[in-house]
């Protein structure tokens, strides 16, 4: 088996795995709308979809048009970012529960979690959208879709991260300890 199919497969897995984030986001979205969620941001979803789409298509397109070489020293190391990505991602989901979306949903006078990758970091899931973005396409020397998708990125996540600050701020009770971010 070429390192192409195996490539595609990896691809097709993750593509899997997208889903299963959409399954989960919905039944999320459901339950903080009926306690009240409200969605903010909705002008850059489509975007971020399109962006995540890209990703995966830019993947496959480059290496089966451009045949780039798999290189042992830099596939595998890549790999191994890639899968920590997803762990990464996987614990963030666990973490937030049923509070974690695809979209900024927000359900007023909920504290902010502060367990988990959350005890260190603002914003886990977005080290583990950077990683994957870069790590992905570099599994097959896939340069051109790991530089275009990580400026693009870079561009979508400054406006995700502020939109969704924007909307924590405002959801968070005055009196609540932020010191617990």
């Amino acid at each position: 088996m070429t390192s192409q199919v195996l490539f595609t497969v990896l691809i097709g897995l993750v593509a899997l795995e997208r889903f299963a984030e959409l399954v989960v986001a919905q039944r999320n979205a459901r339950w903080a709308f009926a306690r009240g969620g409200r969605e903010t941001g909705a002008g850059h979803y489509p975007v971020m979809v399109v962006l995540h789409t890209g990703l995966l298509v830019g993947c496959l397109v480059e290496v089966w048009a451009a045949d780039p070489p798999f290189l042992p020293a830099l596939g595998w190391p890549m790999l191994a970012l890639a899968l920590g990505a997803q762990v990464l991602r996987w614990w963030c989901i666990a973490t937030l529960g049923p509070r974690w979306n695809t979209r900024v949903i927000v359900v007023p006078d909920l504290p902010l979690v502060a367990r988990g990758p959350y005890r260190w970091l603002r914003h886990p899931n977005y080290v583990a959208v950077v990683v994957e973005g870069f790590a992905l396409p570099l599994v097959h020397s896939a340069w051109v879709t790991a530089l275009v998708f990580t400026v693009a990125n870079a561009f979508l996540l400054s406006v995700r991260i502020r939109t969704e600050n924007v909307a924590l701020e405002g959801a968070v009770p005055p009196a609540a300890d932020r010191s617990a971010r």
